[in-house]
């Protein structure tokens, strides 16, 4: 039997699709994730099953859509699926995560790891924090950043490079590398938080990207008619409704492009180690990301949506033995497609129960890849997606409204073809391919007969700061002098 492969996942967490330079990025530096695209296959037209953070993650370790696995937004997992972790630890695999993993409810599952290094995006405790105490560095209250009113305000790290959790995971990485069973192949899923929100890096990081290098959003015309019901909701609460600063906006897409870069240098250490231990070649390195990110395309913020900027991702695979070097495929791939080709990677069977399809198949043409599907939210809050090479069709339960996009290299959605009478027919196409793709897999929930089930729309407070959200960590009321107290400490017990 041919000797199994290594397998690493580099995982980022809210990483856009065009954030690559080899992929025509003119701007962002990202030499170690351009070595993958010389030395690998790229997957130009890949998207998450679900834009947002749990849901996206669960499809990607359980090989299914969102709306088999039920989980469509950041809510609980199904706990007793069998994860592509457990999967490859049966197959004799040694098993270890690094960083973010967001296993909602159960965040220290371990869910076919032997090992991990925990750490998530709160303020602890974990490994990571305990890190930090260990090296002083206890007074930090956000080391991943001030969330809050300042999630989309660019700042400084408030740690050094060395001690930042950027570094930590490559370090805890390169840690597991040098110490782990060489007799048995392994899977390593390294997970790092950013560039997720709040957009900070260490010195020298920080100072990489200039604003005046940075390109202003993407606004085409009458832009407003793109947004949904979860555009308008996400913008609110997470304090970028009242106004835009172009300034500031170009300053933000500088910290984020830092924080990408700082990402890639790790990324750039770990393909050093492989190859200098002679085992980069038989190791299937797979980067990726759970979603993108608005960054103030169309005035919007964060992800929640299927237009490209928040739901096209990048992934690059590396694997001489299956996948060619410096070859881009735009075939529709998703992260439903991950575990299947970890499988095929390592010739082990693929259950009936998983929905995606191996990587390199698609790659070489094997398999015909037609079209990907996606879901945000449930009900009155449905977001729902059916993509193709030619087009892309969305439709909000709670705007009770519906987009078709014309997919052309080189552009961003811009102007939807829905209404538009030369269009009818393939709006209608899509539209009841998509709801027979339901039908078929037994899910009923927001379909009536041949059409779209109307549910009582989602009611949106009048006063924009109603729901805000306060995410500052642990509680610092103590800390203040005698006769100083903030008015508003949400994470305070309440007397």
């Amino acid at each position: 039997m041919p000797k199994q492969p290594n397998i690493i996942f580099l995982m980022t967490d809210q990483q856009r699709f065009d954030t690559v330079g080899a992929l025509g990025n003119p701007i962002i530096q990202t030499p170690g994730l351009n070595r993958i695209v010389r030395e690998g296959t790229s997957f130009t037209s890949a998207y998450c099953p679900s834009p947002v953070c749990v849901a996206s993650r669960c499809s990607f370790l359980l090989g299914q859509w969102a709306h088999e696995t039920g989980c469509t937004s950041n809510s609980p997992m199904p706990q007793e699926r069998v994860s592509v972790m457990e999967m490859l630890n049966e197959a004799g695999y040694q098993t270890h995560g690094i960083g973010k993993m967001h296993f909602s409810p159960q965040g220290r599952k371990m869910w076919g790891f032997e090992t991990r290094d925990y750490s998530e995006e709160g303020p602890g405790p974990d490994d990571y924090t305990e890190f930090l105490e260990g090296n002083g560095y206890d007074h930090i209250v956000a080391p991943h950043g001030e969330r809050s009113e300042y999630y989309y305000i660019p700042q400084p790290s408030q740690l050094p490079a060395r001690l930042h959790h950027t570094q930590w995971v490559g370090d805890k990485t390169l840690a597991f590398l040098s110490g782990r069973d060489k007799d048995r192949p392994f899977l390593c899923w390294s997970s790092f938080i950013k560039p997720h929100p709040p957009f900070e890096s260490p010195v020298p990081w920080s100072r990489l990207y200039r604003s005046v290098e940075m390109p202003l959003p993407f606004l085409p015309a009458d832009y407003e008619h793109l947004h949904t019901y979860w555009n308008r909701h996400q913008n609110r609460y997470k304090y970028r409704d009242q106004g835009r600063d172009m300034n500031l906006l170009r300053t933000m897409r500088a910290a984020y492009y830092a924080a990408i870069s700082f990402i890639d240098y790790q990324v750039g250490r770990i393909l050093d180690y492989l190859e200098s231990e002679d085992e980069l070649d038989n190791t299937l390195i797979l980067y990726t990301s759970d979603h993108g990110e608005l960054l103030g395309d169309y005035n919007c913020y964060g992800k929640r949506s299927f237009l490209d900027a928040a739901a096209r991702i990048p992934l690059l695979v590396r694997y001489p033995e299956r996948f060619e070097a410096n070859v881009e495929c735009d075939a529709p791939t998703s992260l439903v497609d991950v575990l299947p080709t970890c499988l095929g990677a390592a010739d082990l069977p693929l259950q009936a129960d998983r929905s995606g399809t191996d990587l390199a198949d698609i790659a070489t043409g094997n398999a015909q890849r037609e079209a990907i599907v996606g879901q945000l939210g449930q009900e009155n809050t449905g977001l729902y997606m059916l993509l193709t090479e030619e087009y892309k069709y969305i439709y909000s339960a709670a705007d009770r409204k519906e987009w078709l996009f014309r997919r052309l290299q080189g552009r961003l959605d811009d102007r939807s073809l829905a209404g538009n009478p030369a269009y009818g027919r393939i709006l209608n196409t899509y539209r009841q391919r998509l709801i027979e793709w339901f039908r078929e897999d037994g899910y009923e929930l927001p379909l009536d007969g041949n059409k779209w089930r109307d549910f009582p729309p989602p009611a949106e407070p009048e006063n924009p700061d109603a729901g805000q959200l306060f995410q500052d960590g642990r509680s610092v009321s103590d800390q203040f002098p005698s006769g100083y107290s903030p008015h508003i400490d949400p994470l305070k017990p309440s007397s």
